[in-house]
């Protein structure tokens, strides 16, 4: 039912498709600088081997607001999503109760998403590179030139992978990383509720909050039934609420 329902969500979202990023844009000029993903970026800090923390300390920040935003906010959510998918297979048929069923649902939803994303910047960026982007350093987020390709180190801090766990460590490994990894997420579909004025764009974002806080208060259950339960596990409840 859980399938079927964001299915019917993704459907509906994929309607507005023939919107020329221009026409879904409020207002494409509203700029929030922070530390945006540029080019150069250096590569984060490697996660330890036995659990992906420092993982919130990865930055998700794909650059201003302006007509190319959603494009690279786009390119930086599917290599996110591409992340969960990669560290949800450590545990498919792992036999621990919950913990596969859990990696099996994060993977189809998300994979449903990514393909829809995929569909979406063809349809709005057509001229753009088939490769991830990043606005090079002092770019102008509006032109399309003042892109280059997403470096390594951009796509491996998106997907937040850190260092593969062990078999006796994947458990963990994953809950823990799944739950910063979710974080993650909210912090982007926040950035992208501030700076994007594509409503179909703002109605993925709403749909990840909503999904992604509700699977890290799973998370958050299955830790502490392994007597798990960290001050860190919390720092993401105040991106519960999608306004």
């Amino acid at each position: 039912m859980r399938c079927a329902r964001l299915a019917l969500t993704l459907s509906a979202l994929l309607s507005p498709l023939a919107i020329a990023p221009g026409q879904a844009q409020e207002d494409p000029h509203q700029h929030h600088h922070h530390h945006p993903m540029t080019a150069p970026a250096a590569a984060p800090g490697a996660a330890p081997a036995t659990t992906p923390k420092g993982h919130s300390a990865h930055s998700h920040d794909v650059g201003p607001a302006g007509s190319t935003y959603d494009l690279r906010w786009l390119d930086g959510m599917v290599q996110h999503h591409t992340g969960a998918l990669r560290m949800s297979e450590f545990v498919f048929g792992i036999g621990v109760p919950g913990v596969g069923a859990l990696a099996r649902d994060i993977w189809r939803d998300q994979a449903q998403e990514i393909r829809a994303m995929g569909q979406w910047r063809k349809v709005w960026y057509p001229d753009a590179p088939v490769y991830p982007v990043a606005l090079k350093p002092g770019g102008n987020p509006d032109a399309m030139a003042d892109l280059l390709p997403m470096s390594p180190a951009q796509i491996q801090a998106m997907q937040m992978l850190g260092s593969a766990p062990t078999r006796a460590t994947r458990v963990t490994w994953f809950l823990e990383g799944m739950l910063h990894h979710h974080g993650g997420a909210l912090i982007m579909a926040h950035d992208a509720l501030k700076k994007s004025g594509n409503i179909t764009v703002r109605r993925l974002a709403d749909n990840i909050i909503i999904a992604q806080r509700k699977e890290i208060l799973q998370l958050r259950r299955m830790l502490q039934h392994d007597g798990l339960n960290k001050p860190e596990y919390y720092q993401y409840d105040k991106l519960f609420a999608i306004r």
